[in-house]
């Protein structure tokens, strides 16, 4: 960090979510400066804290989507839990939250009582569903989506079930989308006299956004996009391709001009004549013929001499990289990609995924990883919202970190 200002401080977020989607989004706003002070249930905590892998029984993954941010627990089933809430919104900018549609508004918590504490809140409510419609109602999570959007019926092969990503896809879509969507109700409060707003948003809907021309095809077309492993249905070549030491590259040539320099740079200039491959639209229609070309060429090279004849003739590809080769290339290293955050809970460094982007004068940075259960309850719930030591006490909340 190079100390200085981050362009989110000053804003305070109050996150009430858990799992994926909602934590998220304050990730990124924590990322580049936002105060996050997320509220976590007393007996567990967010699940994600024990989802996936650990480290002496300290969930990972929780230590990366909660960086720069502060615990707090409270039972917000409870009136001690609630009054919590309420005093975090006095002084909060947004609140995250991602509960089943009117679960906030039973336990007393809904828009219209936080709303008029803070006329300037800005509420992101996350859902499967959104908080209208006829599905509103059902539970919802990121691999339902993944399948609801479209994106599982088109990915895989023909002769295959359809598949689902190995990650989660559609609740980091909506993080992306809803750290957004927060901001520009941030930027309408302040070119509109200050009043907050509701953020719905429904995990499918980003990811349905992202699936490229479907709904146009269909409209105007009657097109129902089919599975066909990594092709597309509008460029070609588009696939990944074997080496001869085993290895794997990404390749896609929609370009006349870099369909051309592939060629070239594979020793088969033949092809750019070739009538079967003289432009896109042919080569769709020849897909199969190419890539089985493409696969004999390529398989003649071992990855490392591929990729420099690629750069000599100024052809695009890609190695698919495993974690651990991206955790041995220079251009990740060179552009900072991963970077490494000291951790008292683990005894030690711990490398993660750094801030998406880069500023040229008020970058983002990772303070800290994801905090210890309650980490901050005396700080926050003592020390701003004035509660006594007795009360939280009295009502089983720590004092100090677990």
């Amino acid at each position: 960090m190079t100390g200085a200002s981050l362009p989110l401080e000053g804003v305070r977020v109050a996150d009430i979510s858990n799992f994926l989607a909602g934590p998220m989004i304050s990730m990124f706003l924590g990322d580049y400066g936002a105060e996050v002070v997320k509220v976590e249930n007393p007996s567990r905590g967010d699940e994600m804290r024990f989802w996936g892998e650990n480290k002496d029984g300290v969930g990972l993954y929780y230590k990366v989507v909660n960086r720069n941010k502060k615990s707090i627990t409270a039972d917000l089933r409870t009136p001690l839990g609630v009054e919590i809430v309420k005093r975090l919104v006095r002084t909060a900018d947004v609140v995250v939250e991602n509960y089943r549609p009117g679960t906030l508004e039973r336990w007393g918590l809904g828009y219209d009582v936080l709303s008029a504490i803070n006329p300037g809140i800005v509420m992101t409510r996350i859902t499967g569903f959104g908080q209208t419609g006829p599905y509103s109602h059902k539970p919802g999570f990121g691999t339902l989506a993944e399948g609801f959007a479209g994106y599982a019926y088109i990915t895989g092969y023909p002769d295959r079930p359809p598949l689902l990503p190995g990650f989660g896809l559609a609740d980091s879509t909506t993080g992306l989308a809803g750290a957004f969507l927060t901001m520009v109700a941030l930027f309408d409060r302040v070119k509109r006299g200050g009043k907050g707003q509701v953020v719905d948003l429904a995990i499918y809907e980003p990811l349905f956004t992202l699936l490229g021309p479907q709904v146009v095809n269909y409209d105007q077309l009657g097109l129902v996009q089919e599975r066909n492993g990594s092709r597309l249905p509008f460029t070609a070549p588009r696939n990944t391709f074997r080496t001869r030491d085993g290895k794997w590259v990404s390749i896609a040539g929609s370009a006349q001009s870099i369909f051309e320099r592939i060629c070239r740079a594979l020793d088969v200039p033949h092809l750019i004549t070739d009538p079967r491959f003289l432009d896109n639209r042919v080569r769709m229609k020849h897909v199969t013929e190419l890539e089985e070309t493409m696969q004999r060429a390529i398989e003649r090279f071992d990855l490392d001499e591929l990729l420099q004849r690629f750069d000599k003739h100024e052809a695009a590809v890609a190695p698919v990289n495993n974690v651990a080769q991206i955790f041995e290339d220079p251009h990740y290293a060179a552009r900072q990609n991963i970077t490494a955050v000291n951790d008292p809970e683990l005894g030690g460094p711990l490398r993660m995924q750094n801030v998406v982007g880069t500023f040229s004068r008020t970058p983002g940075a990772i303070r800290r990883a994801g905090p210890t259960l309650g980490e901050h309850n005396r700080d926050v719930l003592v020390g701003e919202l004035g509660f006594s030591e007795d009360e939280l006490r009295a009502a089983g909340l720590p004092l100090d970190a677990a």
